[in-house]
């Protein structure tokens, strides 16, 4: 229990510091942050299969990993192209991005900070010492509800950037505090699917690649939309 605490000490140090720290720094800390957490958890008796990566689930983990990256890929493809869909990608925060900013953005912001550290965190670590003690039932409620909670943070700006959540959430106090709310359900969710798949493919690599897809393909995407089409 003491390091499982722990744990989640070093994630709540974190997540202020990602929030506050200049952007040049935000990948060396996700990567130091996750190199701490996989420490705890290997202190504390937890082997490199139940943290989803043992040499064993490679092979099977990176099969799903590509097909998750093809339907992503194909959702977001079909998405853009319907008018009605397309609003969702007019996001102010990846229309200002030079190309040399989207490139970093997408091959190493995202995978080597975002997605490193959120899933050796709440997929990886968190999930498996909380399983081997309560059980897999708890141990997605409980990361999933971390993560969730884990956005609040970088939530509070998306009405003023992203079109679609200000035409749905509105402006404003209240409009803010919508949008937080969703997104800590929302990215709660997402949890529990990617914890889902980290159970069912024995592997961290799938919840790794569908994450990665999300976030890296939906920054290229918002930001070819800002170029290419029109609202």
């Amino acid at each position: 229990m003491p390091m499982l605490l722990l744990a989640v000490g070093v994630l709540a140090a974190v997540n202020v510091l990602v929030n506050r720290l200049g952007p040049q720094l935000y990948v060396p800390v996700c990567v130091a942050a996750a190199a701490a957490l996989l420490l705890i958890a290997r202190r504390s008796g937890i082997t490199w299969d139940e943290l989803g990566l043992g040499r064993a689930s490679v092979p099977r983990g990176l099969r799903w990993g590509l097909v998750l990256t093809g339907a992503v890929l194909l959702v977001y493809l079909t998405a853009l192209a319907v008018p009605f869909t397309r609003e969702a990608f007019h996001d102010e925060r990846a229309a200002e991005l030079s190309a040399g900013e989207l490139v970093y953005r997408a091959l190493v912001r995202v995978p080597f900070g975002t997605v490193l550290l959120e899933e050796v965190a709440f997929r990886g670590v968190l999930w498996a010492m909380m399983r081997r003690r309560w059980g897999t039932g708890w141990a997605t409620t409980a990361s999933s509800a971390l993560f969730g909670l884990w956005h609040i943070q970088p939530s509070r700006g998306l009405t003023g950037s992203n079109a679609a959540a200000e035409a749905v959430f509105g402006t404003g106090r209240t409009g803010v505090a919508l949008s937080v709310a969703a997104a800590v359900v929302g990215t709660g969710l997402a949890g529990a699917v990617f914890c889902e798949l980290r159970r069912r493919s024995g592997s961290l690599i799938p919840p790794v690649a569908l994450h990665c897809a999300l976030n890296s393909a939906g920054y290229a995407l918002a930001w070819a939309a800002s170029r290419w089409w029109v609202r």
